[in-house]
């Protein structure tokens, strides 16, 4: 078990940037696969984005690629978002997600952090 803890949950306006941080705090995650992902009101939690555990492979979901940016530093054992050019229908609590494997696109993950919420006002 990866207990994993987001930061940098904010409110911004439409157009702005964010950079949200998800920390291990025990084990490395080296070995972890992760994921991004978010779950507005009323609709189902979503993958944004994911990365191997050595960073080398990435995805993106349609609605986010080209403006958010998955990456991690091993070294730090954490794991980063940077979310540009945010839009309203962004809104929602973000979750960052690790599982036991080099790579990873399913929702079935082992580790789940407790979410960090991002509202993006008109």
């Amino acid at each position: 078990q990866v207990h994993l803890v987001e930061s940098g949950g904010t409110l911004v306006q439409a157009g702005g940037s964010v950079r949200l941080s998800c920390a291990a705090s025990e084990r490395t995650l080296s070995n972890y696969a992760m994921g991004w992902f978010r779950q507005a009101p009323g609709k189902e939690r979503d993958l944004l984005a994911a990365i191997s555990s050595d960073g080398a492979n990435t995805y993106y979901a349609d609605s986010v690629k080209g403006r958010f940016t998955i990456s991690r530093d091993n070294d730090r054992n954490t794991l980063y978002l940077q979310m540009d050019n945010l839009k309203p229908e962004d809104t929602a609590v973000y979750s960052c997600a690790a599982k036991y494997s080099y790579w990873y696109l399913g929702t079935n993950y082992d580790n789940w952090g407790q979410g960090t919420q991002v509202t993006v006002s008109e």
